[in-house]
């Protein structure tokens, strides 16, 4: 490789300071050239595919993929810029256009299908049987039978898909920062909490305005929604944060309601060329679901569940607010959306004498840290050591290493927590390197992106999480988890690679149960001024609002499940139905929240249209049905178990995609998962 370009230096970990925007392009050049010329003298050769000669060679090329790729990517996810965002898109048509001719490339498919019928077969583990099949799936289902007209066309389309969803995603990070209100009065944020202010004040601070800054970004958005007293000025951040990158926005430059269109007619296109009637078919061919009725059968189920109470929920809320609305003299004391948020944190206060705020200072930073190795230690026998001086892209960046009992190095991770300008919104677990061992080299271990977008720390006072922002934590902790914690030595099925999409949210959800248990709070929390931990009657109280609207918030969920699923499945090439008529025929039938016309959330909508969740966002509530379950294990036989610890890091983490889920969620619980364990730890009866 080119060891003059920072870039191509995948020996190490990434040196994000001498990364620049004119790097950019010639290394992914020389990565897929290089990459197209090892791909073409494998499928020359003459001798028999093995695995050592053949599949190898491929693990090569997909590690410094994701190394040098994977690099570019994060850094227009964390330090986005218009320069860096403009080679990034341009790269990503090179990168789309050889995966795509890899999919599609003849000579790689006979060569599969030749070790798959070979002696050597038989000999191999289930895990190297399962790279083999999955690839000869995958092949497939990138157009590897299809016709060679068909193939462009399939090539094409997946070419302007990889550009429609970049486009998808930016429109929404350049939306979400077009929009500020500059407010110069404190009164008008009266009932913003101290910490939300302080973090205002100084986004006001860093544009060189005086007063406090209100933004879209979701800290910023969530104080303001859930705290301020001010009527007027809930309603205008809810529309602002609720017309993102629409035409409705105050910039609809950067309006989205185009790439949605085009996003369902092309992926529609691709499923129409695979043989598959809608692109929900297709998207079920890689995950536990096996059809579409499944998963609206699942998703109806717990409609039918959750909406009677969700109903009385809502009545309960639209008492208290008309009471608070008219005992302020408000005549118009209608609940109107913007004010859900704020009347339902007041009633939880009320009612359970608890809210985000009274229990934020419990849980600083650190302590929450210190606290989830300890529960990692204990659990999968993993102690977390904080590394000094590595090379990161902001200084807030930390990075950590994993050992195990024997302290021997097994992997490492980054961990990004706090919002920032030129950050992409959300939370997400994203891989550095994965576990992997050809067998002429050494072990590579796993690395991981840990990133969230957490209210930072503001004049120097030390940074404290909301009990919601512990979970997130937790749930992207164990995502990272299941990265690290692997021992599959095989690229494809190592990791969280190979997992199913709909069972891939199992080790994060999981790992949240911990927060809600006087075991797990008694590590994570340590008032800030105090050090105590969370009392009995706050953690009670906490405990009980984890199914405080329970069922509204199910809905919620279900709904964006249903929405999803419904788009892709009933889409009609001849008199495609507007996304919108879509939205509000999904809401007739299950929500009891209407918001109002000028809302626009599938323009926001990321995980369908941007990430990989398209025809599977329901897989959030089918892994959480196997995450409880499997947390009620440890109920039953103890929270910080450490057999149990075992069991669950030897049968669900250890093994990557090497086998399919469900085998190893039986062999973890010893039978099939169990519904009910989702109704109850959501309260819901």
């Amino acid at each position: 490789m080119d060891m003059t370009n920072p870039l191509l230096n995948i020996f190490s970990l990434p040196r994000f300071d001498l990364f620049h925007v004119e790097h950019v392009e010639p290394a992914i050049d020389y990565l897929l050239q290089e990459s197209q010329r090892s791909v073409d003298n494998l499928v020359g050769s003459s001798l028999a595919p093995t695995w050592q000669n053949f599949i190898e060679p491929l693990e090569s090329l997909d590690n410094s993929m994701e190394r040098i790729w994977g690099s570019v990517s994060h850094l227009d996810a964390v330090k986005n810029s218009d320069e860096w965002h403009e080679v990034y898109a341009k790269c990503l048509e090179k990168v789309t256009s050889y995966s795509t001719n890899l999919g599609q490339n003849t000579g790689l498919f006979k060569k599969y299908k030749q070790l798959e019928q070979g002696k050597e077969y038989q000999e191999y583990c289930a895990a190297q049987k399962k790279v083999i099949e999955n690839s000869l799936r995958n092949f497939r289902l990138s157009g590897i039978d299809l016709p060679e007209q068909q193939q462009q066309e399939f090539k094409a389309i997946s070419l302007q898909l990889s550009q429609l969803t970049t486009a998808f995603a930016n429109n929404i990070l350049k939306s979400t920062q077009a929009w500020t209100k500059n407010i110069t009065n404190v009164d008008n944020l009266a009932g913003i909490p101290e910490t939300s202010l302080a973090m205002l004040k100084q986004l006001a601070e860093q544009k060189n305005l005086d007063g406090w800054l209100v933004t879209l970004d979701f800290p910023s958005y969530l104080a303001v929604i859930t705290y301020a007293e001010n009527r007027e000025l809930r309603a205008e951040v809810y529309q602002a944060f609720a017309t993102r990158s629409s035409e409705r926005a105050n910039n609809p430059e950067f309006d989205n309601s185009d790439n949605i269109k085009q996003i369902l007619k092309l992926r529609h296109q691709k499923a129409l060329l695979l043989g598959f009637a809608n692109y929900a078919e297709l998207s079920l061919a890689t995950k536990m679901v096996d059809t579409i009725e499944q998963v609206m059968s699942f998703i109806l189920d717990l409609v039918e569940r959750s909406r009677e109470q969700a109903k009385q929920e809502l009545a309960t809320l639209k008492t208290f607010a008309k009471q608070k609305l008219l005992g302020g003299g408000r005549q118009d004391a209608k609940l109107e959306p913007w004010d859900i948020s704020f009347y339902a944190e007041q009633l939880k206060n009320e009612t359970l004498n608890i809210s985000q705020e009274k229990l934020r200072p419990y849980f600083p930073v650190k302590q929450c840290l210190d606290g989830m190795f300890t529960i990692t230690k204990i659990l999968f026998g993993v102690e977390v050591r904080e590394r000094q001086g590595v090379n990161v892209w902001h200084e807030d960046v930390r990075f950590f290493d994993l050992f195990n009992n024997k302290n021997e190095l097994i992997a490492s991770f980054y961990l990004d927590l706090f919002a920032r300008e030129n950050k992409r919104g959300g939370a997400w677990m994203d891989t550095v390197a994965t576990r992997w061992q050809p067998s002429t080299a050494s072990l590579q271990l796993p690395v991981a992106y840990l990133v969230c977008n957490f209210t930072p720390a503001v004049s120097g006072k030390t940074a404290c999480l909301t009990h919601n922002e512990v979970t997130t934590l937790f749930h992207e902790f164990g995502h990272g988890l299941h990265h690290m914690l692997t021992e599959m030595v095989h690229f494809e099925v190592s990791g969280i690679n190979g997992v199913p999409w709909d069972a891939v949210e199992l080790p994060s959800q999981f790992m949240e149960n911990f927060c809600w248990t006087r075991e797990g709070v008694d590590l994570i929390s340590a008032h800030i001024k105090t050090g105590e931990v969370l009392p009995d009657e706050l953690l009670q109280s906490l405990q009980k609002s984890r199914g405080f609207q329970s069922a509204m918030m199910m809905l919620h969920q279900l709904e964006f499940s249903l929405f999803d699923m419904s788009a892709h499945a009933s889409y009609q090439p001849d008199d495609p139905q507007p996304v919108l008529e879509v939205s509000q025929q999904i809401r007739e039938q299950v929500a009891v929240i209407f918001p109002p016309e000028y809302n626009r959330f599938p323009h926001s909508f990321s995980h369908i249209f941007a990430g990989g969740y398209a025809a599977g966002y329901f897989s959030y509530k089918w892994a959480e049905v196997l995450s409880t379950d499997a947390f009620s294990l440890f109920e039953e036989q103890g929270i910080l178990n450490q057999l149990v610890g075992a069991k669950f890091k030897n049968t669900i983490l250890a093994k990557g995609g090497s086998k399919h889920p469900i085998e190893l969620f039986k062999t973890f619980r010893g039978r099939e998962p169990n519904v009910d364990a989702l109704l109850k730890y959501s309260y819901i009866v």
